[in-house]
C-alpha cells in the first residue's frame, strides 16, 4: 500500500523521480529473474504446472516493458515540463493499467492466488514468491500513478 497522504503533497517531479527507481527499475529486475524461472518450472513440471502461466508472464513482461518505455520517453517528460495537453496520453496509460490489472488477476486465478502446491520444488516456490512481489509492487505502482499523479492531470 502506498502512503497516499505523503504523495498527495509531493510534486509531480518528486513522484516521477520516485516511480522510476522504485517501480520501473524494480519491475525490470523482477521480470529478469521471473521469466527464466517460469521457463524452468514450466519445463520441469510440464503437466503439473499451469500451462498458461509462462505465456501470461511473457505477455505481462512485453506489455509492461512497452508501457514503462512510453511513460519514460513521452509522458513523464511532458508532466515534468508541466504540459497541459497530457490528458489523452494519461487516459491511454490508465487504460493500459486496467489491462495490466486484468492480467494480474488472471495470474492469481490460474495459480490459486500464487499458492504453490505443498510438494512444490524450491524453484516453483521462488517463482510464486517473486510473482507475488511483482503483483504487489505493480498494484502499488498503478495506484500511485492513477490515483495521485494522473488524477491531477485529469482534474
Amino acid at each position: 500500500m502506498i502512503d497516499r497522504e505523503l504523495w498527495q503533497n509531493a510534486s509531480d517531479s518528486a513522484i516521477i523521480d520516485h516511480i522510476l527507481p522504485r517501480y520501473h527499475d524494480t519491475h525490470r529486475r523482477q521480470l529478469e529473474e521471473l521469466l527464466p524461472l517460469a521457463e524452468k518450472v514450466s519445463t520441469v513440471h510440464e503437466g503439473k504446472f499451469p500451462a498458461e502461466v509462462l505465456p501470461l508472464l511473457q505477455a505481462i513482461q512485453g506489455e509492461l516493458l512497452s508501457h514503462m518505455m512510453k511513460e519514460e520517453r513521452i509522458l513523464f517528460p511532458m508532466l515534468k515540463q508541466g504540459a497541459g495537453a497530457a490528458a489523452m496520453p494519461v487516459r491511454m496509460m490508465m487504460h493500459e493499467h486496467a489491462e495490466h490489472n486484468a492480467a494480474l488477476e488472471r495470474l492469481l486465478e490460474i495459480t490459486g492466488n500464487l499458492q504453490a502446491p505443498a510438494n512444490a520444488c524450491r524453484s516453483w516456490q521462488r517463482l510464486y514468491s517473486l510473482a507475488r512481489e511483482l503483483v504487489d509492487d505493480l498494484h502499488d505502482h498503478i495506484e500511485l500513478e492513477d490515483h495521485i499523479l494522473f488524477a491531477r492531470v485529469l482534474a
